[in-house]
């Protein structure tokens, strides 16, 4: 039986791992992607929006050719970590169910690379994140063949119709980059303006583009319906229909409360766990680090505070627990 079973190897979950390491812990990392396996899935050319120091974990350096790293320098930097660190992380294999007997948990598992089929451990940490479950609009054509709730990036929408439905970063950089490769893009936003919390480099650009007329932009306005060809939306002068061959809806996404629910877990009307300074939630020995517990309000964490979540917790663990 381990002392520490991690859901999750995003950095958080990583900065787990080191930090159970150096405590003597015995720890497996479970992930039903790869290794980072969110930041994988950004878009292929994206900056990050923070300095390589606040994304650094383990006190290993970040390394950028720039201010801000990219994706790209990203992804070998938490590879190299995991590397160095020998974390020991199982790959492709998923929790469905955290199940609490008196003194141990029991976690049932599935995927590609997992044999294990369950697994037990004295105490379980929390760190799956949220960009698994994109927030929907529940709206009738959402799942249609030409709408993604993720970017990647933009040449195979070059010369075509475009829709980017959100207003916060991932909207923002989505249009700006399919603008720039050919795209004919238009923004819909459900409230009066742009965020505030969109990239200070990014948000002036958008907004001139918009201001010439290169970006079409509807704000105070929302899609109805998705269509063949055709999205619907309710704007301020009435019902317009945007000639559309692809649909990006960038509107947010959500933490798996499900699992969390599975476990006893209690949360609020925000979808919030409950946790103490520990981050350890009302079920005894389960921590839930970074935006994992976090339900609506996931722009209250990122990596540089989740990190410090995870050394709290494995600490309170390694001190009070099993020490």
């Amino acid at each position: 039986m381990h002392d520490l079973i991690i859901v999750g190897a995003g950095p958080v979950g990583l900065a787990a791992a080191i930090e159970a390491s150096r405590q003597h812990l015995d720890y497996l990392v479970v992930e039903k992607g790869c290794v980072v396996s969110a930041i994988f899935e950004y878009p292929t050319y994206m900056t990050f929006f923070t300095s390589s120091e606040l994304l650094e974990i383990g006190g290993h350096p970040l390394v950028s050719s720039r201010e801000k790293p990219d994706r790209k320098e990203a992804l070998s930097y938490y590879r190299m970590v995991a590397q160095r660190e020998q974390l020991r992380v199982q790959q492709y294999c998923e929790v469905t169910a955290i199940e609490r007997s008196e003194n141990h948990f029991t976690l049932r598992l599935q995927g590609r690379d997992c044999r294990l089929g369950q697994i037990q451990g004295r105490a379980v940490l929390v760190a799956t994140g949220y960009y698994d479950h994109p927030n929907p609009l529940g709206i009738p054509g959402e799942d249609g063949p030409n709408v993604s709730h993720y970017y990647t990036e933009a040449h195979p929408f070059f010369d075509h119709n475009v829709t980017v439905v959100g207003a916060g970063n991932s909207a923002a950089d989505a249009a700006l980059d399919l603008y720039r490769h050919g795209a004919n893009v238009t923004l819909v936003v459900r409230s009066e303006a742009l965020r505030p919390s969109i990239k200070y480099w990014v948000k002036p650009d958008l907004e001139n583009r918009i201001a010439e007329g290169g970006i079409a932009a509807h704000f105070r306005s929302e899609v109805r319906e998705i269509r063949d060809g055709i999205v619907i939306v309710a704007t301020p002068h009435g019902t317009v229909d945007l000639a559309t061959d692809f649909t990006f809806a960038l509107t947010g996404y959500l933490p798996d409360v499900a699992l969390l629910q599975s476990a006893g877990v209690d949360l609020d009307d925000e979808l919030k766990a409950k946790l103490d300074e520990n981050f350890q939630s009302n079920v005894d020995g389960l921590y839930i680090c970074g935006s994992a517990g976090f339900g609506r309000r996931t722009n209250q964490v990122f990596i540089e505070n989740g990190r410090e979540h995870a050394l709290k917790a494995v600490r309170h663990l390694a001190h009070s627990r099993l020490g």
